[in-house]
């Protein structure tokens, strides 16, 4: 199975981490968010942490500053079965999301419904949720509305 990656954050790297030790799939690109600069002035240039994962692996990065009609083509380039996003920090275009053979999923940090969008960690802990955990979806075009496979 041909797997393209996309997330941003370093808590992003484990999921990542097992995506590129399964038997039997190829992790064929990683997407993740343009470099920021970063530090005190914002001066120093800052790499995602996936993307120096992948780049210490030989994986493909890609970056795109828009999901444009060339960022589209360029996904659908990589031939992937499966799109695997996890806080990559932008909505994917129905182009894209219908990039892969089989779909573009999400793995998301709480259990769906409940907090969807950026931050679901730290509105749970707000809160005071006494249960929590991680939703696996198929993705549309709304953020976080897909259907929930698994939770």
């Amino acid at each position: 199975m041909r797997i393209v990656f996309a997330g941003t954050p370093d808590f992003t790297l484990a999921a990542l981490d097992r995506l590129f030790a399964l038997d039997g799939c190829e992790l064929v690109a990683v997407y993740t968010r343009p470099d920021k600069r970063k530090g005190r002035g914002r001066k120093d240039p800052g790499a995602p942490p996936v993307k120096s994962y992948a780049e210490a692996r030989g994986i493909p990065v890609e970056q795109p500053e828009r999901w444009d009609a060339a960022a589209c083509a360029r996904l659908r380039e990589y031939k992937a079965d499966l799109v695997v996003v996890m806080a990559y920090g932008a909505l994917l275009p129905p182009a894209a999301l219908s990039a892969p053979a089989l779909a573009c999923v999400n793995l998301h940090l709480s259990l769906l419904p409940r907090w969807r969008g950026a931050a679901p960690v730290a509105r749970a802990i707000l809160n005071g949720d006494a249960r929590t955990g991680v939703s696996l979806m198929r993705m549309d075009e709304g953020l976080d509305t897909g259907p929930v496979i698994a939770q």
